[in-house]
């Protein structure tokens, strides 16, 4: 599936892995609206963004849709695809695979959606765009005018470059300059982001115009970083650390500074990502339950959409507002420890809904 894919990017979503046998540690899996309640989403905004949502493979089906939809009392949105560069909505081509790509597709879809709703009673607009590279689903999503740009595919700094790299930022840049909001997920491979140091982050999250979305385990009553390999830096968690092409960016107010030549903090915001207590999501007409850094990416999506249009570059609104975000103070991602304040396993932290839409909502 990913090898025709440029800069190596893949889906950054985890199954559950409901083929072994449970353990207490396992908790309780989250429907959209549920996880929306427990971070204090809002309700009865006006609305009005349209969400975004670069897909580079799989597929959906408007069965899977309307299913979903009808398990958490909400209306299907409304879904528009949009082919990039001949890419086009290709479901059920990987079905049994671990690796399925329809699983990411569903994902954001349902996700971003069902967290729109929520937030507005109203079904969201969404406009998929299909291609082969990120920056120019994100450059065709900024032309069409879109609001908010949810993005769950990436890879390893490294396996960009420096010129890529520089492409993906100039193009978040001027979404960003156009009012466009850019999510991207941190990746699920902790603090190696699956290279071969410790230490790496993440493109395109790791782009100064990109908020970077990294993951937790949130159960009803706590909220750590998300790491399932603890004591590995290579494991299942939370991708983050410092970027090796971006430098120091001055609106992450309280950053930890980070090793001597890296620059940027990646990510800036987390949410729940842990497939253990993933999302319920549907795909190949059944329920399953999915994890992943790429499920955080559309919940941001789906509520920063509800917040109106064109809020374009609010990352440093974010970090200059850190009491919008429950601090995330325990868990590590491999090689970085969370802390009190802003860390590179979570950034600022966890949403709080409705403090978030009053700073941002009229802004």
């Amino acid at each position: 599936m990913q090898s025709h894919l440029k800069h190596g990017s893949f889906p950054y979503f985890k199954l559950r892995p409901d083929i072994l046998p449970r353990t207490a540690s396992q908790a309780a899996t989250w429907t959209v609206p549920n996880l929306c309640n427990a971070y204090n989403w809002p309700s009865q905004l006006a609305g009005g963004g349209v969400i975004a949502i670069v897909e580079l493979g799989g597929g959906w089906v408007q069965s899977d849709m309307d299913s979903f939809f009808q398990s958490i009392n909400q209306p299907s949105p409304q879904i528009t695809d949009v082919s990039v560069d001949g890419t086009q909505n290709s479901p059920n081509q990987s079905v049994g695979s671990a690796d399925d790509p329809d699983y990411e597709v569903a994902l954001d879809i349902q996700v971003s959606a069902a967290a729109y709703f929520v937030a507005t009673g109203q079904p969201a607009v969404i406009r998929v765009y299909w291609a082969s590279d990120i920056a120019p689903a994100v450059q065709a999503a900024t032309a069409d005018g879109c609001d908010v740009c949810s993005i769950s595919w990436g890879s390893d700094e490294a396996n960009w470059g420096a010129t890529a790299a520089q492409q993906m930022e100039s193009a978040a840049q001027a979404a960003t300059a156009a009012g466009m909001i850019v999510f991207a997920a941190s990746g699920d491979n902790d603090s190696s982001d699956g290279g071969s140091n410790p230490a790496n982050v993440d493109v395109p999250s790791s782009c100064p115009h990109v908020i970077g979305c990294g993951g937790t385990t949130k159960t009803a009553t706590t909220e750590t970083v998300w790491n399932n390999d603890p004591g590995q830096t290579g494991g299942e968690g939370t991708g983050g650390g410092y970027s090796t092409l971006f430098p120091v960016q001055s609106f992450q107010v309280g950053a930890p500074p980070p090793p001597s030549g890296l620059g940027r903090m990646v990510p800036d915001v987390s949410a729940n990502a842990d497939p253990n207590t993933g999302y319920n999501i549907w795909v190949h007409g059944q329920q399953s339950v999915v994890g992943g850094t790429s499920a955080v990416a559309p919940l941001y999506a789906g509520l920063f959409a509800s917040f109106g249009t064109k809020l374009g570059f609010v990352t440093p609104t974010l970090w200059a507002n850190q009491d919008c975000f429950n601090d995330i103070t325990q868990g590590n991602n491999g090689f970085y420890d969370a802390g009190p304040g802003p860390d590179p396993c979570s950034g600022i932290g966890s949403p709080i809904g409705t403090k978030l839409a009053t700073l941002l909502v009229g802004a």
